[in-house]
């Protein structure tokens, strides 16, 4: 049966911090307690009103099948959504629904990407975003982007890497894992290179919410071209409910239905109705409130870890998450990172994850866990390095 694997596996690398978690979780049940800054999820969950909202959709025996676009309802309701928070007029019928931002990608991928045909990412990125071109046959090219360009494509990189066999960028702002942002004129730079270029812009937007530092941005605000995705795992606090959605232009809609309805049929009914009560008054309010938690996180660890001996080189402006040079510690992120693990009780992640650019010198560290958490690992994380520094 091995023989019979698919070619394509050898380009889809595992989850390293996955080692990481099995560890943790090996500590754990030794009665060891173990601070959680790893995995990348909101600790909040789905408000009650939401929660509400699917009971009582489960109740109505609303369970059937949706539309492969998902329901009309929810996609009038995000694009009232991008009229409220961006001012940005979107038509319903350029939104679809989606299994999660992970279907989002994989539906833009299979439209998208060509065997062969190259699309640019920045190194570091998340790792999804290459295994999904991967998968569709297509080659991941990263560029490897410090602190310099804040880890992100700069128009200059994306000039200077095209090549013929290039078909698009895949960009994310805020990013995974730095909490990073494009500024908005870098963006329209990138986005008409690479439409004079005839290739196509993914911008995964799922973070956008949770961006701390300036007004409300979308791509969508600088061309009808640009393909987005966005999630209700991240603001929405609805990890577990897997829905998500795509904003593409409206030529290709058709197409982006019909893999739609072969690869997944459709979303979660229970969570589209769910989803509805996210963007009710009451819901937004508690989403603002807990932005406003993660940014009172932030400000409280990036000086924090400063303060241990860790180079922030890019203070975050978004998401929830920390890149932080390690190199002061250690020359192996992924050794320092099961040390901190072992002798700390922390989980943070290596860079190794993320691209090769950074996967020795950097870690990235989540703050989606209480202030309590965040206090308790920084004093844990202190005192090991304290007592390895009197040790040597």
């Amino acid at each position: 049966m091995e023989n019979n694997l698919a070619s394509r596996l050898a380009n889809i690398a595992p989850f390293h911090v996955m080692e990481l978690a099995k560890m943790a979780a090996e500590l754990e049940k030794q009665g060891r307690h173990i601070v959680h800054m790893g995995i990348g999820e909101p600790d909040f969950t789905a408000p009650q009103v939401v929660i509400d909202a699917a009971i009582k959709a489960m109740s109505e025996g609303r369970l059937q099948y949706t539309s492969s676009l998902g329901l009309p309802e929810l996609r009038q309701a995000i694009a009232q959504h991008y009229l409220n928070k961006y001012q940005l007029m979107i038509p319903a019928s350029r939104i679809i629904v989606t299994a999660g931002a992970s279907a989002a990608l994989m539906l833009a991928c299979a439209a998208l990407v060509d065997s062969g045909t190259e699309v640019l990412m920045p190194d570091p990125s998340y790792p999804c975003n290459r295994h999904f071109v991967a998968a569709f046959e297509g080659v991941a090219k990263l560029i490897s982007c410090g602190p310099l360009e804040r880890f992100q494509l700069s128009d200059k990189l994306v000039r200077q890497y095209w090549s013929e066999n290039c078909k698009g960028v895949l960009l994310a702002s805020p990013s995974n894992p730095t909490g990073t942002s494009i500024d908005p004129d870098e963006l329209a730079k990138i986005i008409a290179t690479v439409k004079e270029k005839n290739g196509f812009t993914i911008v995964d937007e799922i973070y956008q919410g949770l961006s701390y530092d300036a007004a409300p941005f979308s791509a969508l605000l600088l061309d009808d071209d640009v393909i987005v995705i966005n999630s209700f795992s991240k603001y929405f606090n609805m990890t577990g409910w897997r829905l998500g959605w795509l904003v593409v232009p409206e030529r290709i809609v058709p197409q982006i239905e019909k893999l739609a309805q072969n690869l997944f049929i459709c979303p979660s009914s229970v969570a589209q109705y769910a989803a509805l009560a996210c963007f009710s008054e009451e819901a937004i309010q508690i989403f603002e409130q807990r932005k406003d938690e993660f940014k009172r996180r932030r400000d409280y660890l990036v000086p924090a870890l400063r303060d241990l001996g860790f180079i922030v080189p890019a203070t975050p402006d978004g998401a929830f998450y920390v890149y932080a040079d390690c190199s002061r510690f250690s020359d192996d992120a992924d050794r320092f990172s099961k040390e901190i693990l072992n002798e700390a009780g922390v989980v943070i992640v290596p860079g190794l994850d993320f691209g090769p650019s950074t996967a020795r010198q950097y870690v990235r560290i989540s703050y989606a866990t209480s202030m309590a958490n965040l206090e308790e690992a920084v004093k844990r994380i202190g005192n090991y390095l304290q007592k390895r520094s009197n040790a040597s």
